[in-house]
């Protein structure tokens, strides 16, 4: 398999990168390389600013194709509708990490599924993940964009330890 993570060196990205690496993945980070302590060996960096340079992204990645790119520091529409212009044809499946906080915070009922209604009216974080999830949807119904969304309701690392309140 081959996989390409935007990010790769974060909170959630950390575990998974040397998890995937240690499987014998072929294993593409794109980000501006400020933690290569963090990226094993067999792991390749891509070296670049996605949210600043599209066009040297574009251009660094033009000869590739992946099994699955993994957006890791989707935050805003922008972001999510730049992935698409730079992956769409190049990647077999595109998962974006949005949040658990997207769900509703008052359901119907105390069980979040993934039927749950996707509203958070408190948090401008929530508001824009939901944002990110229906521009990427909304690729899928009309053009077959092939999407996958995580949402994570902890996260944590070696360096970020949750508490408990």
């Amino acid at each position: 398999m081959k996989a390409l993570f935007i990010g790769g060196t974060g909170t959630i990205s950390s575990a998974i990168t040397r998890q995937v690496a240690a499987q014998g993945c072929e294993l593409y980070l794109l980000n501006r390389g400020n933690r290569s302590d963090r990226v094993p060996e067999n792991v390749k960096v891509l070296k670049a600013d996605i949210n600043n340079d599209e066009a040297g992204v574009a251009k660094l990645i033009k000869d590739m194709t992946f099994d699955v790119v993994c957006d890791f520091i989707g935050f805003v529409p922008e972001q999510v509708e730049r992935d698409y212009r730079l992956f769409k044809g190049k990647t077999k499946q595109f998962m974006f990490i949005s949040s658990a906080s997207a769900y509703n915070q008052m359901p119907a009922n105390y069980v979040i599924t993934e039927g749950t209604s996707l509203a958070n009216p408190y948090w401008d974080y929530s508001r824009n993940k939901i944002a990110c999830e229906d521009f990427l949807m909304r690729k899928y119904r009309e053009e077959g964009f092939p999407v996958t969304i995580v949402r994570p309701s902890h996260t944590y690392c070696e360096r970020a330890v949750p508490l408990s309140i």
